[in-house]
């Protein structure tokens, strides 16, 4: 088998995001599709031209099916992870793995039990400029690092929230700006510079009618002993472009959606770093800071491609499982904080 049979679950825009990678990736192969609104999943698979399904049991009992993109509402993966699972199934979701760790850690555990892969969405990972910040902070070429930021503060028209009824709730969506929209960012934030030790946070709805956050700011001790900033919000407008911050002792990494807009890095820590042009790149960017559907699929293309290659090669994935639980876990000590008005240590349960 040079090929890993994949499947879809969810047809909305995320659906098809999923499906046009699995199409482009070389070690994946498109072959079915399936949705709850049954009419919505036949009408994906003729676009894509394979079967549609509106019961996942039936396409589940494809033998020639060994992989399932999630693509539904946030709090609803693991419950379907756990059943692709016990068919065998290897998993993939789309961010975030769950919206909470007891869910998180019942599909780790259903995966772990059943001997399949699982992986999560976050594209920011395939990032050349996020691999190289990521390379030189851990390598120690910024010297000790000082702090690590993370800002996403985007744009979301009521419209955005009403278009589904799961949208902003806790229920489904898990939480607002930070679960949803700013996952991202505090996942390449996580990858670049490791575990937080506590958090202090205030998040609350500003401008958006729903149950949830749209806009959240929240202080971060790192266990190495940097601090860090996280702003999220949905509430921003027109929006801006989310960007990471790292500094160390010895220079400075910032990036902007996925370009490099900064590289400051030197030897000397008593000595101004002076900024390296060469490394910058001031490429069109995304247009996601102020519209959902403004995102590419060539990120979501190479996950998938490493996800058949990691069945196939039987190794992990890029993502595993419990390195997407990391910023649920953060996320969800943030909301914690935010409510309590406390600080929050981790691990967070």
């Amino acid at each position: 088998m040079n090929k890993v049979g994949w499947a879809v679950l969810g047809c909305g825009a995320v659906g098809d995001w999923h499906c046009q990678a699995a199409q482009n990736a070389e070690h994946a192969e498109l072959r079915a599709v399936c949705d709850a609104m049954a009419d919505r999943a036949q009408a994906t698979g003729v676009r894509f031209g394979v079967p549609g399904y509106g019961d996942l049991g039936e396409m589940l009992k494809r033998q020639d099916i060994q992989c399932v993109s999630i693509c539904t509402p946030s709090g609803m993966h693991s419950d379907q992870g756990v059943a692709c699972a016990r068919h065998g199934k290897h998993v993939m979701t789309e961010k975030p793995i769950d919206i909470t760790l007891e869910k998180t850690d019942a599909l780790i555990t259903a995966c772990r039990a059943a001997g399949v892969r699982l992986s999560c969405i976050f594209q920011k990972r395939t990032s050349k400029a996020v691999q190289s910040a990521r390379q030189a902070v851990q390598s120690g070429q910024l010297g000790k690092m000082v702090l690590g930021d993370a800002f996403n503060k985007w744009f979301r028209p009521q419209t955005y929230y009403d278009s589904g009824a799961w949208r902003g709730t806790w229920a489904l969506d898990g939480g607002g700006c930070l679960i949803n929209q700013g996952v991202h960012t505090i996942d390449a934030l996580l990858w670049i510079m490791g575990d937080v030790k506590s958090v202090y946070a205030k998040a609350d709805r500003l401008a958006r009618k729903i149950e949830v956050e749209d806009t959240a700011v929240a202080v971060v001790q790192y266990m190495s002993g940097a601090f860090g900033v996280i702003e999220g919000a949905t509430s921003v407008n027109p929006g801006e472009y989310s960007k990471l911050e790292l500094h160390g002792e010895k220079g400075t990494i910032i990036i902007e959606d996925n370009d490099i807009s900064k590289w400051a890095v030197g030897t000397d820590p008593n000595a101004p770093a002076e900024n390296d042009d060469s490394r910058c790149n001031r490429a069109q960017k995304s247009g996601s800071a102020s519209s959902p559907m403004a995102f590419s699929v060539v990120g979501h293309t190479i996950q998938i491609e490493d996800m058949a290659l990691a069945i196939l090669e039987n190794r992990d994935p890029m993502v595993t499982g419990e390195s997407a639980r990391k910023s649920v876990e953060l996320i969800r000590a943030i909301y914690e904080s935010a409510r309590t008005g406390k600080e929050v240590l981790l691990p967070h349960s």
